[in-house]
């Protein structure tokens, strides 16, 4: 397989010679030095919201222009416009809702005419919000009309109904200073910064690669092909800030793009990093990430089959057609501006030793390709990955990353009304789980943490969420080191559990398994006389009596705590675990 040289590097270009951004000016958010400073003064004073991962995604994207035309999170007006007909209220096309949630019980302490400092999970002031607007969204007509779907297994879906909350505060934004990153600082570019290095070395037609795994033989040739066929020079801008849950982390893939840049020709292709938390909302998101990428100045992008798609819905039936994303780009095409590349998946054809596109195979090509799921199970058996697949250099960092043989950690996650059995059956795992491995086990039992990790919490909402979430961090950190979290929390609230799965999915899997005794025999076995007590009026928030359980809808395994001995349940168990690949023998 040859290079093919791009178009030679030429001369300073004028800035003003790139596209223009997405409605005609770059909104930079950020207020000169001495003002910032004033104002980071300022917001010592002000009532404060401490933004979470996908927020200070949004915060940072506004901030630096990469949203322009916005000038901070949505209103009303122009949130309903942007759901229902993908344009601000003005007209401007924008298809993805960008709203700052909070709960009811900030909202409550918020007016509209406000100033609100948003920090970073440290407390750093990154900028204040003149609030504009409170309001509260219909998130169902979101979900159907954003991501044409309500199934939770989408999981722009499952952020939008499970975790995001209630009320939305809408207004303008004036920047302190960026969110801080202390990985890979080189490759964080602004729009500005970008732009300015766009002209400086003569760029003045540049084709966009999206991407959120790591990028192999075909990978390359794909965005080879695309910028020869367009004669523009390559900027391949994958995203570091959220994606889909279970992806490779954004360090083993940066490393794995860096790797690959020496496969192009000199001055062809350039590596700049997108702090985007994505939604997968197929073909709004492929429209979204175009005019992104006409704000950081490239003249056009790479729209590949099922672009930012999330896989299949619960019937088994992919969310979205292998077309649809290029099907909308083309029908805006000419007031986006940014020229769309549809392009074919590359494929391996062995008789020819050479990859081309799908559409040129014919019926003698011998086609080889390898899932993710294949390249997965290639890296932990340690077997060979062939060199048509991917380059050497990218190998090896993946299998330092993923080691052979090496146990995925996963947190077994046990809930139901007190009584239930929880705990009985989690420790019967533990027990068979000990006598068929050395692996770490750590158990995460629901009084041991309010004893130790939770001490002082009681047993409100809030507390509750509280407790849940200490739960899921300190799992997720378990399962991130290979290990083995069980935890036997009540957690009642079907939210609190899915922020919990969403923190372990980060690093390896969560099963959740809903201890579904009934609530008759759990007073029956209430040594304590807790649910005597709290129909006496004697404890509030009793979980079952005077406060909710909210059951889970789609677990990995339901039981009965009441339907056998914990140690036959404890063996259905670990049927599951090793029928997932979890566990081995």
């Amino acid at each position: 397989m040859s290079h093919t040289a791009l178009a030679p590097t030429s001369d300073a270009v004028p800035l003003d010679s790139l596209i223009a951004p997405h409605g005609g000016v770059l909104k930079e958010l950020y207020l000169p030095h001495a003002d910032a400073e004033a104002l980071k003064q300022h917001s010592a004073s002000l009532p404060g919201i401490d933004l979470n991962p996908r927020q200070l995604c949004d915060l940072e994207l506004l901030l630096s222009g990469a949203f322009s035309p916005l000038d901070g999170f949505l209103g009303q007006r122009d949130y309903e416009s942007v759901v229902q007909h993908l344009r601000l209220a003005d007209g401007t096309l924008w298809p993805m809702p960008i709203t700052l949630d909070v709960s009811e019980a900030v909202a409550a302490t918020i007016t509209a005419g406000a100033e609100v400092a948003l920090r970073d999970s440290q407390g750093v002031p990154l900028a204040v919000l003149e609030v504009q607007d409170i309001y509260r969204p219909d998130r169902l007509h979101e979900a159907q009309q954003v991501f044409g779907s309500t199934d939770r297994l989408h999981p722009g879906v499952a952020e939008l109904l499970e975790r995001t909350q209630p009320v939305a505060l809408g207004g303008r934004l004036r920047g302190v200073q960026p969110p801080e990153h202390h990985d890979f600082s080189e490759l964080r570019d602004t729009p500005r910064a970008l732009r300015t290095w766009f002209a400086e070395n003569g760029w003045s037609r540049i084709v966009a690669f999206q991407t959120r795994n790591p990028m192999h033989r075909a990978h390359r040739e794909l965005t080879l092909r695309a910028a020869l066929q367009v004669g523009a020079k390559l900027l391949i801008q994958p995203v570091v800030g959220l994606t889909k849950p279970g992806d490779v982390d954004h360090y083993t893939r940066v490393r794995c793009y860096r790797a690959l840049l020496p496969q192009y020709p000199q001055d062809s292709a350039k590596l700049s990093l997108l702090p985007l938390a994505m939604r997968m909302g197929g073909p709004r998101e492929a429209l979204w990430h175009a005019i992104i990428r006409k704000n950081y100045g490239a003249s056009h992008f790479i729209v590949g089959r099922d672009h930012a798609g999330p896989g299949n819905d619960a019937s088994g039936r992919p969310f979205y057609g292998p077309f649809d994303a290029q099907q909308l780009l083309t029908q805006h095409q000419d007031e986006l501006g940014i020229q769309i590349v549809p392009f074919p998946a590359m494929v391996y054809a062995a008789n020819r030793d050479e990859y081309l596109p799908s559409t040129d195979v014919t019926a003698g090509d011998d086609v080889r390709d390898i899932s993710g799921t294949e390249l997965r199970r290639h890296l932990h058996e340690g077997s060979e990955i062939p060199a048509w697949f991917s380059f050497p250099e990218v190998v090896d960092i993946l299998r330092e990353r993923h080691p052979a043989k090496a146990a995925r950690g996963f947190a077994l996650f046990f809930t139901g009304l007190s009584g239930s059995g929880k705990s009985t059956i989690a420790q019967a795992v533990i027990a068979q789980l000990l006598e068929r491995t050395s692996r770490p086990v750590t158990v995460l039992d629901g009084d041991e943490v309010r004893k130790h990790l939770s001490r002082g919490l009681g047993f409100s909402r809030e507390d509750r969420s509280a407790n849940v979430t200490r739960i899921g961090y300190v799992a997720s950190e378990i399962v991130r080191h290979g290990g083995i979290a069980i935890c036997a929390p009540i957690a009642p609230f079907a939210d609190d559990r899915a922020t919990v799965r969403a923190l372990v999915e980060a690093h390896g899997n969560f099963v959740e398994i809903h201890v579904a005794t009934a609530i008759e025999v759990c007073e029956a076995r209430d040594r304590k006389g807790l649910y005597a007590q709290a129909r006496a009026g004697k404890i509030a928030h009793f979980t079952g009596v005077s406060d909710p359980y909210e059951v889970p809808d789609r677990p990995e395994l339901r039981v009965d705590g009441n339907a056998a001995e914990p140690a036959v349940l404890a063996r259905q168990i670990l049927a599951l675990l090793r029928n997932t690949g979890l566990i081995n023998g």
